[in-house]
């Protein structure tokens, strides 16, 4: 095909292109929603929660070959539109610079061909005998003239380049999609069968693939949202140690990879872990025969590191994590922590509106191993603090990283963290790791002091304290500044006078129920 003219590139239509564009590009951001509630009920049929048998099974594959499918188009059609947009900009300068080069040529008299070529009309004789001052405007004129056609045709080469340009990136832009069956293929698929084919699913994912230690959770989220369904789930059945505790992943394929692992520690009694394992599998068992929702998000058998979620971390909207201080042991302890997670769920639920259908979820959360006991040296020490503040920002930013990356999610949720005891400790540590904490709120219970000398060093909007008169832990300073005391700045809930160090989410007491408002957000904060 000969390249167009210059008076046919001045004639493209390019707004019409833009709003192609525009529209192909809507195309592919409704594709991301759909596939995720096709990848919702593929996953709904696998664990049989509405369908089970043989006819349930080959229709969750179905809908995983068209999780792959889609995965494929959705990647082929940005990198599509990748060119597209290339196109189109290089076909608006084109069209711009070639209307600019016949207006001028026009307005000077010059002719222009459809090459870019400028042929200036012959100079005007001089009569004879003309002065000298008549000779060097007719020269003054000429050079004008010149220059005007040079104008001309830088104007007219620029836009037949970009013309060019825009053809060659036009050529383009069907290679992806015919990679996968699309336009330019040499046989377009007949039925989802053939596109499944045509996608090459068991190519979808390979090792090389899985992201690097230190890998931002944004970027865990961002990796995880490029593979299908399928390749969802096998990385979790091949990498179930690695997917567990991977910030940035929905909690549910964190659940699956968790489940994975503990399944393993509980088969080994003398194995690392196998106490915290068998207190979790024992939360699970008691939730799930209730037909509650309930989610493993971590589990570290060589850590003895476990957090259990009370509901669906993935589209609550509310989330509490309580983090518990010294003397809690995960084996011994975690059913305690969990009644007490559950606690505080229903008050938060309580302190909804009557007509709110608002849900909450609320974490279990032994992401570090506390000091084992008061007296000892660990229970001063802020090591294990450090490492737990660590944790709790990463599980913090991960959880915002993969509720932002959900393409079907509801508003981001209320983030809240419960701390007690030494989990203030803990919680100081977190605000200081890099970056904003990912937390909306910050409830401190019994606090035995902290670094920072008031709120403002806790990078969290709102800031509240419990501390009983019978709770002698508050007033002993182990860690720094008193947070009840004013000069902090944060907000005091109510306790009872002889509420003890241990009681603050006892229903018996006035601050389990203002926690539920804290968490809900129904509490105002000053």
């Amino acid at each position: 095909m000969s390249a167009p003219g210059l008076t046919a590139v001045a004639d493209w239509d390019t707004a019409l292109l833009d709003g192609a564009v525009f529209t192909l590009e809507a195309v592919g951001e409704r594709l991301p929603p759909w596939r995720a509630r096709v990848e919702t009920a593929a996953r709904a049929l696998a664990d049989a929660e509405c369908w089970s048998g043989p006819a349930a099974q080959q229709a969750a594959r179905a809908l995983g070959e068209v999780s792959a499918a889609v995965t494929a188009v959705t990647g082929a059609l940005g990198s599509s539109l990748d060119r597209l947009w290339d196109t189109a900009r290089q076909a608006r300068t084109a069209q711009e610079l070639a209307a600019q080069a016949l207006a001028e040529a026009a307005a000077l008299g010059v002719t222009v061909d459809e090459t870019g070529g400028v042929v200036t009309p012959a100079p005007a004789a001089l009569p004879d005998g003309a002065s000298l001052g008549a000779l060097a405007d007719h020269h003054a004129g000429m050079a004008e003239q010149a220059a005007a056609a040079e104008r001309v045709a830088g104007l007219a080469a620029d836009a037949l380049h970009a013309a060019a340009v825009a053809a060659a990136h036009a050529a383009g832009t069907g290679e992806p999609l015919a990679a996968v069956g699309g336009p330019g293929a040499a046989g377009l698929p007949a039925d989802s069968t053939g596109l499944s084919a045509a996608v090459a699913l068991g190519g979808v994912w390979q090792p090389s693939c899985l992201p690097v230690a230190g890998t931002s959770p944004e970027a865990v989220a961002g990796w995880w949202a490029g593979l299908s369904e399928p390749a969802r789930q096998f990385v979790v059945r091949t990498e179930p140690y690695l997917v567990g505790g991977l910030d940035g992943l929905p909690a549910w394929a964190r659940d699956q990879a968790n489940r994975l692992v503990l399944e393993r520690t509980l088969e080994d009694p003398d194995g690392t872990g196998y106490a915290a394992a068998r207190a979790a599998a024992a939360e699970i068992a008691v939730e799930e025969a209730a037909g509650r929702p309930v989610q493993l998000w971590a589990f570290d058998p060589w850590r003895e590191q476990v957090a259990v979620a009370y509901g669906d971390l993935d589209t609550a909207d509310s989330v509490a994590l309580l983090v518990p201080g010294i003397t809690n042991d995960v084996g011994t302890d975690l059913d305690d922590l969990g009644d007490s997670a559950q606690a505080v769920s229903a008050a938060a639920i309580d302190a909804a509106p009557a007509a709110s259908v608002a849900t909450v979820a609320t974490v279990a959360w032994f992401g570090y191993r506390p000091p084992s006991g008061l007296g000892t040296v660990r229970a001063v020490d802020r090591g294990r603090a450090a490492e737990g503040g660590a944790a709790l920002a990463g599980d913090l930013a991960g959880l915002a990283a993969a509720r932002a990356a959900d393409p079907v999610r509801p508003a981001d949720p209320r983030v809240t963290v419960l701390a007690h005891s030494y989990g203030t400790v803990v919680a100081d540590e977190a605000g200081d790791q890099p970056g904003r904490l990912a937390a909306d709120a910050l409830v401190l219970l019994g606090s035995p002091g902290i670094e920072e000398y008031d709120v403002s060093g806790l990078e969290v909007p709102e800031v509240y304290d419990a501390s009983s008169p019978f709770d002698p832990v508050s007033y002993l300073g182990w860690f720094g500044y008193s947070t009840w005391e004013e000069s902090f700045g944060s907000t005091a809930l109510p306790t009872d006078w002889h509420t003890l160090h241990g009681e603050y989410y006892s229903p018996h007491h006035p601050t389990l129920a203002a926690m539920g408002e804290v968490v809900r957000g129904a509490r105002e904060p000053g």
